[in-house]
């Protein structure tokens, strides 16, 4: 398991698969009246753009910290695991991904409650226009979703930042 589960963090082209392969079983499920070649071709599109970004973001990642893309796979494994590098260049390498992410995180915090009440003014939206038409039953569990959804985001930004921050300590405790 642990191999496989290293495939896929560290092989753009694992993660392409998995994309390809459920964005054409969506394709499959949801827009079964269309012909099996456009779905193969959506798939290939939504997979492209994705893996297009994630590498754009990996590459901006690694030229920040000054390490390899995989390096930095690695070292947010190490800092999800709070295990503190013994190596003092691969300290300083960490110590500069943390205070990246943390940046990043601090800088995104900023629009964190306009887009949280953005989702709550979707999911109200949806709430009034099913009570409107009389079928209340899919908006209530939309609803009910984007609420969870908003929750597990603050909840997961919540434990990063701690992790981030837990991590920043114990770097600057070694040295």
């Amino acid at each position: 398991m642990h191999t496989v589960k290293h495939w896929f963090s560290h092989s753009l082209a694992a993660q392409a698969l998995v994309l390809f392969v459920l964005g054409l079983g969506f394709g499959a499920l949801f827009r079964h009246d269309d012909h099996p070649a456009l779905w193969a071709v959506q798939s290939l599109l939504y997979t492209a753009v994705a893996i297009g970004a994630l590498a754009y973001q990996r590459r901006r990642t690694s030229r920040a910290t000054g390490a390899r893309p995989g390096t930095v796979v690695d070292l947010n494994r190490r800092i999800r695991h709070r295990e503190v590098p013994a190596d003092p260049e691969e300290r300083v390498v960490m110590r500069r991904l943390v205070e990246e992410q943390l940046g990043k995180m601090e800088r995104g915090s900023r629009w964190l409650p306009y887009w949280l009440g953005f989702m709550g003014l979707i999911a109200v939206g949806m709430l009034v226009l099913g009570v409107v038409t009389g079928s209340p039953a899919f908006p209530v569990v939309f609803c009910v979703g984007v609420i969870v959804f908003c929750c597990w985001i603050v909840w997961m930004r919540k434990r990063a930042i701690e992790v981030h921050q837990h991590m920043r300590s114990a770097l600057r405790e070694r040295g």
